[in-house]
């Protein structure tokens, strides 16, 4: 999953970091031209027909809409189901605080009739993306603070009617830290922390030995970091540290992802500048 650079993720990663506000001013930002989002993606080694048939998929999926550039070119801009998708992200992605034990739980208990099964299907696979464990069948669990993107997700994919949300505490009878260990697989999450850090523990290294940050190398690296670890706090949801075993990996490599991002991600917004006009 951490490094699963495909075009279609690509272009949601830039809209996410550049294609939203401006970096420099918090300005909204227009459409994205085609031809400059062809230029972006090249930068990251995307050629231009598939950009344009991820552009389409993105389309149809109604997450990006066409739009008229100022200048009168055709371009793409966000929907509003995107921009909330990507303004919930965002409290994941650059996140820095772990929640407390004593923060609760969100649950979230499903039942879908017989007749509309598929519809379970897409309910247990939204749940799993959102990060939320198994308890038990048709039960969800999730730290509480996943509950307002949970109630976004599934109101905006019209499963909300077949789902009930409560918050509270794990009062027994198993220690909580069993628990969450039954609830994910935390080996698993754990594999894909080493694997981020794997990739991109050296591009940090090699930055930090530089006196220059060049805005080309800056957007690209940015972007393919970026990339790898915006779906890791989906996979892992971040539990309480102190459910979690002595040498989590998810601490290093949220450290990691953050001095990248304070080192690169300006650069880089000068990158995608030079690159519009």
């Amino acid at each position: 999953m951490a490094d699963q650079h495909t075009p279609r993720s690509l272009i949601v990663t830039y809209y996410g970091a550049y294609g939203r506000r401006s970096p420099a001013s918090g300005e909204p930002v227009g459409p994205v031209p085609v031809a400059q989002l062809i230029r972006l993606l090249a930068a990251v080694g995307v050629d231009a027909p598939s950009v344009r048939s991820s552009v389409s998929r993105l389309k149809r999926r109604g997450l990006l809409v066409p739009e008229r550039t100022e200048r009168g070119a055709a371009g793409y801009a966000l929907s509003d189901d995107a921009r909330q998708l990507l303004d919930d992200g965002d409290r994941r992605i650059y996140s820095d605080a772990r929640p407390r034990l004593d923060d609760g739980w969100v649950l979230a208990v499903f039942s879908v009739p017989e007749s509309e099964r598929s519809k379970r299907h897409i309910l247990r696979s939204r749940l799993s993306g959102l990060g939320f464990g198994t308890a038990a069948p048709g039960v969800w669990i999730a730290p509480a603070r996943l509950y307002d993107e949970t109630r976004h997700t599934l109101r905006r994919l019209r499963l909300d009617p077949y789902v009930d949300l409560f918050l509270g505490a794990h009062l027994g009878f198993t220690a909580t830290a069993d628990a969450v260990a039954r609830w994910w697989d935390l080996a698993a999450i754990a594999e894909l922390h080493e694997r981020f850090l794997d990739r991109q523990e050296p591009v940090l290294r090699s930055w930090e030995a530089r006196d220059d940050t060049p805005a080309d190398d800056a957007y690209r690296d940015y972007l393919l970091a970026l990339d790898s670890w915006r779906h890791l706090p989906y996979a892992d949801p971040g539990l309480p540290a102190e459910l979690l075993p002595k040498g989590w990996p998810g601490e290093r490599s949220a450290e990691v992802f953050a001095r990248l991002h304070e080192r690169l991600r300006d650069a880089g917004a000068e990158f995608v500048r030079l690159t519009s006009q």
